[in-house]
């Protein structure tokens, strides 16, 4: 079933997760279907445990289901091989973890060059004006040559938010993005990442236990015992 609808950037069918083996083997996800639309921000929510961040790794290929499909645009990647998956993922799917992950010996230019480098379609001069524009729309561009070492918490962050965006993919995947930052640099990420993301016609899923980042989503699903309930 392949996306016909330009809007839907990711798709999935009937997702089925499976952990462990013999006794201890446990169902985490049971059936999930899900559409993210471009310009459209959903979070899914849920308790500890109910499959959030099993889905959100299913849907960024860096897990594959035990059963069902999972589309980006029209091309079935759920059953691809790790260098096919490993090459949507450059190109199609930016993340956004609850710890930043960057490079800590790099700059903030140089982090948000990382992912452009790796799929390789600008030179270098092209990839650090990009970096350098990125970096501006976060409020970072004083800060382009700062190490991540010399980076606040909530400036690297954000530094992370541009990283996820240097590629220009259709979709965003966010584990938990504001989870270690205070009030105000939660409310800073979230609004730098959706209205970047929507300025880009981008599809935004986003795990979260943050009721007031919830509430400001476009749509909430919430989860339980690996289904969306109503």
């Amino acid at each position: 079933m392949a996306i016909h609808d330009e809007k839907i950037a990711l798709r999935c069918v009937n997702l089925h997760r499976y952990l462990g083996e013999g006794e201890g083997r446990v169902h985490v996800l049971r059936g999930v279907s899900f559409e993210a639309r471009r310009g459209h921000v959903t979070a899914i929510v849920g308790p500890s445990g109910c499959g959030k961040s099993t889905l959100l790794y299913l849907l960024g290929l860096l897990d594959q289901p035990g059963e069902g499909s999972i589309w980006i645009s029209d091309q079935l990647m759920s059953n691809s091989s790790d260098l096919d998956r490993t090459a949507a993922r450059c190109e199609h799917i930016g993340f956004v973890f609850q710890f930043h992950f960057l490079m800590q010996e790099f700059s903030a230019l140089d982090n948000v060059m990382m992912p452009m480098r790796k799929l390789g379609r600008l030179d270098e001069e092209e990839m650090a004006a990009r970096a350098r524009s990125l970096l501006e729309d976060v409020g970072l561009g004083d800060k382009t040559h700062r190490l991540a070492t010399q980076l606040s918490g909530g400036e690297q962050q954000r530094v992370a938010v541009a990283r996820a965006l240097a590629n220009q993919p259709a979709i965003i995947l966010a584990d938990e993005p504001t989870g270690n930052l205070d009030v105000t640099n939660s409310g800073l990420v979230f609004d730098l990442l959706t209205r970047l993301a929507k300025e880009n016609g981008q599809a935004v899923v986003i795990v979260t236990h943050n009721p007031e980042i919830a509430n400001r989503c476009d749509e909430i699903k919430p989860m339980r015992d690996g289904l969306f309930v109503s």
